[in-house]
């Protein structure tokens, strides 16, 4: 790395955390401190950081935000490089941690019974890496990413048809006792005559609770904690896709008005979900060029 880019130094990093279990605990407690003090701006970057970063481990989206709110494309020193990109002088990098992966050679005798399985790859451990966001380097301009605001747009037929090919059943009705949907186990209903925004939010947070609340993690949650992780999902995937959130959303989901730490245990199931999501919205890759510029940008996950 150039001698001119710098890496972030706080007071967080004083003892800098070395594994992925380290690194969400310190961040966890960074985000209860926040909003217990009023701070509530911490929890919507981190669900931001979770719209952006969605290809990232749960504990590098974490660092992330915490280290740069208003991040939005991020990348290493030489990937920006290869992108013909460069980090401008006297840039701090965002520490996150990468895997560190070895090769287990197999025993001869185990190589000869399957020759085309001769070694593994295992993970060893984690190292300090460091990526920068597109606002700290200069050079060509990159591929306008695809996005909508205020429109679903193709979004809104993709998650039906995700929702169908998981076997749930996707209906409309007028008797859903005030609310815009409802999910049923297997089947979801909504109410008609929504805005295709609406109806994509609302679609979101049921298909959330079709995943995540339809199973064994129902009986080991409240109602509360059921529908903020819904939402919190809502909110997530609708930012991914351009969508203005309402500040009704926002309110909701930010729970220093209730116990902070509901939400901070939900946060890596809010992630995991969205992301199943994100990925299922994904349209296909048109060309090789498009591709290649997808994978730079997507560092290795710890």
């Amino acid at each position: 790395m150039s001698s001119t880019a710098t890496t972030n130094t706080t007071a967080f990093d004083s003892k800098k955390p070395t594994t992925k279990q380290e690194l969400i605990a310190a961040n966890i407690k960074l985000l209860i401190e926040q909003l217990e003090a009023g701070h509530s701006e911490a929890l919507t970057n981190y669900l931001t950081a979770m719209s952006r970063f969605h290809a990232y481990s749960f504990g590098n989206v974490l660092e992330i935000a915490r280290q740069m709110p208003t991040a939005t494309r991020v990348a290493g020193f030489w990937t920006w490089k290869n992108l013909g990109r460069s980090v401008k002088a006297g840039q701090k990098g965002i520490r996150i941690l990468a895997p560190i992966v070895g090769v287990r050679r197999k025993k001869d005798e185990e190589a000869q019974k399957d020759i085309t399985k001769q070694n593994e790859r295992v993970l060893l451990g984690f190292r300090n890496a460091y990526v920068f966001d597109v606002s700290q380097t200069d050079g060509v301009d990159l591929p306008a990413m695809r996005e909508v605001s205020g429109d679903p747009g193709e979004n809104l037929e993709r998650l039906a048809a995700f929702v169908r090919s998981r076997g749930i059943q996707l209906t409309y009705s007028d008797d859903l006792h005030g609310a815009s949907g409802a999910s049923y186990g297997g089947r979801i209903a909504l109410l008609p005559g929504q805005s295709k925004a609406e109806e994509f939010s609302t679609l979101v947070h049921e298909t959330a609770h079709e995943l995540l609340h339809k199973a064994e993690r129902r009986t080991a949650t409240t109602k509360t904690v059921r529908e903020t992780e819904a939402e919190a999902v809502a909110f997530v995937v609708g930012k991914a896709v351009g969508l203005v959130t309402s500040t009704a959303s926002a309110d909701y989901i930010a729970l220093y008005h209730g116990n902070a730490s509901l939400l901070a245990e939900s946060l890596e199931v809010i992630q995991q979900t969205a992301s199943v999501i994100l990925a299922a919205l994904e349209p296909p890759i048109a060309d090789e060029a498009a591709e290649a510029t997808t994978d730079a940008l997507a560092e290795v996950a710890a």
